[in-house]
C-alpha cells in the first residue's frame, strides 16, 4: 500500500467534519451563502438545502452541486409560514436537520443615519435580518429538539454590529438583534445539545455589498484592503468567511456556544 502524503491526509480529514451531515442555508443562492454551501458538499455533507428569493440562481448553484447533494427551496424569510415549510420539507426529504446556517440578510436601504432615520426602511430591514433570523433559529431548533439531534445552528451577523459607525443605523441595530437572539437560543438550547453562535464578518466583497454601496467589486477591495489591520498578502474574501461558518457547523467546534466569531482582518471603519 503506498504512503498517503500530507495533502491527501489533509483532504481527506476535510471531507470528512461535515460528513453525513443534512445542512439548510438561507440566502445560500449567492455570496456567502453560495460560498459555504459549496464547502459543506466539500466537506461531506449528505444534503445542503440552499433555500432564497433568487430562484434562478439557486436552481444554478444545485444543479452544479448536484441535485443528488443539493436542493432548492424558495423561501422567504419575512414569511414565517415559509420558513416553517422549509424546515418540514427538509425533514421529511432527509429525515432530520443537523445543521442550519441562518445567512439571508440585506443591507441598508439608504445610508441611515439617527437624525435622518427613515423608519418604513428600518422596518424593512429588520424583517429581514431580525425577524427572519428569529423565524429560522425558531423552526430549525424546533426540527431538532423534536428529532433529538445535537444540531449546530449558525447566524449571520456582522463585524459592524460590535463596532457601530458614521451610518447605516438600522442595518447596525439588525445584527445587533441577531447576537442577542444567539446568546439567548444558546442557553435555552444548551440543554437539548444544541449550538447556537455567530459569525460576524468583516467587508467582504459580495455582489449585495457592491449593490449597496454602488461600486465596482475592485474598487470596494482596494478601499478595505486599506482598513484591514492584518496584512495577510491577501484579500479577505467570502471563502475566508465560509471556513469560519464550517467550523462552527462541525463537531471541530463541539463545545463552542453562544459565541461570535468574528472574521475581519482587524478592519477598522
Amino acid at each position: 500500500m503506498a504512503d498517503l502524503t500530507a495533502d491527501t491526509v489533509s483532504v481527506n480529514q476535510t471531507i470528512k467534519k461535515l460528513q453525513g451531515k443534512v445542512v439548510v442555508v438561507t440566502g445560500g443562492a449567492s455570496g456567502i451563502g453560495e460560498v459555504t454551501a459549496r464547502k459543506f458538499v466539500l466537506h461531506g455533507a449528505l444534503a445542503v438545502v440552499i433555500a432564497d428569493i433568487q430562484d434562478e440562481l439557486g436552481q444554478t448553484v444545485v444543479k452544479s452541486l448536484g441535485p443528488g447533494r443539493s436542493t432548492y427551496i424558495h423561501c422567504d424569510v419575512t414569511d414565517e409560514d415559509q420558513v416553517r415549510s422549509l424546515i418540514e420539507s427538509t425533514v421529511k426529504m432527509y429525515g432530520r436537520l443537523d445543521v442550519m446556517f441562518s445567512n439571508a440578510g440585506i443591507g441598508c436601504l439608504s445610508q441611515q443615519t439617527v437624525l435622518e432615520l427613515d423608519l418604513s426602511n428600518y422596518d424593512k430591514v429588520m424583517a429581514v435580518n431580525a425577524r427572519g433570523m428569529a423565524a429560522c433559529v425558531k423552526h430549525a431548533a424546533k426540527a431538532m429538539v423534536e428529532g433529538g439531534v445535537r444540531g449546530s445552528i449558525v447566524c449571520m451577523a456582522s463585524a459592524a454590529a460590535g463596532q457601530g459607525g458614521p451610518m447605516f443605523t438600522d442595518y447596525t441595530m439588525s445584527k445587533d438583534a441577531v447576537m442577542g437572539l444567539m446568546r439567548s437560543a444558546s442557553l435555552q438550547l444548551g440543554a437539548n445539545g444544541i449550538r447556537v453562535n455567530c459569525v460576524s464578518p468583516g467587508p467582504v466583497v459580495t455582489p449585495l455589498l457592491c449593490l449597496h454601496f454602488q461600486v465596482e467589486a475592485e474598487d470596494a477591495e482596494n478601499l478595505y484592503e486599506a482598513q484591514l489591520g492584518l496584512k495577510a498578502g491577501k484579500r479577505m474574501s467570502a471563502e475566508n468567511v465560509a471556513d469560519a461558518v464550517v467550523f462552527l457547523a462541525s463537531d471541530d467546534s463541539e463545545f463552542v456556544t453562544g459565541h461570535n466569531l468574528v472574521v475581519d482582518g482587524g478592519f477598522k471603519m
